[in-house]
């Protein structure tokens, strides 16, 4: 199947948190790219991915980094595709990569998730995709009604611990 979603970053030390979106996306079959691309070692190789990612058939970018988070916010600048940006924990604890992601000029919006938050990335990214396509829409639906049973499930196994007693003082 041709990939509808592109995540890239900026090196594969990202990998470890990007392999959240990977697993969400493998398991709800929507198929999908990873490449390693950076902004400030290799643009004009960033640029050109992002200037053909539409002509192949992509639909979303999910990009991930760190520190000065310049790749989410390069490929907004080259391709009329949503991106969205995976700010990844680092120096302060994430805090300048999401503040570098968030902080676009105008007309080069990015969408920003949380830190390390690649999952969210990956449902976002099914979210836009599913305006258009009702396969996708039926699997993220069936997914987040799974989300509210398991905390049905939680709660009864909770409500069964009989030895547990929660005492206020």
């Amino acid at each position: 199947m041709k990939p509808v979603i592109s995540i890239i970053m900026g090196s594969t030390s990202d990998l470890p948190v990007m392999e959240k979106a990977c697993k969400w996306l493998n398991d709800q079959q929507i198929p999908f790219e990873v490449n390693a691309l950076s902004a400030h070692r290799t643009p004009e190789a960033v640029e050109r991915f992002a200037r053909e990612a539409k002509g192949r058939g992509i639909k979303v970018i999910i990009a991930a980094a760190g520190m000065a988070a310049a790749l989410p916010g390069v490929i907004a600048a080259s391709t009329p595709l949503p991106v969205i940006g995976v700010p990844v924990k680092g120096m302060l604890d994430g805090l300048d990569a999401m503040l570098s992601i968030i902080q676009m000029p105008p007309g080069i919006p990015v969408a920003t998730v949380g830190v390390n938050a690649a999952q969210n990335a990956a449902v976002l990214a099914a979210e836009m995709i599913a305006i258009a396509d009702e396969e996708v829409a039926a699997k993220v639906a069936d997914w987040k009604s799974g989300l509210g049973q398991k905390i049905e499930k939680a709660n009864a196994e909770l409500a069964a611990i009989k030895d547990y007693e929660y005492k206020c003082n």
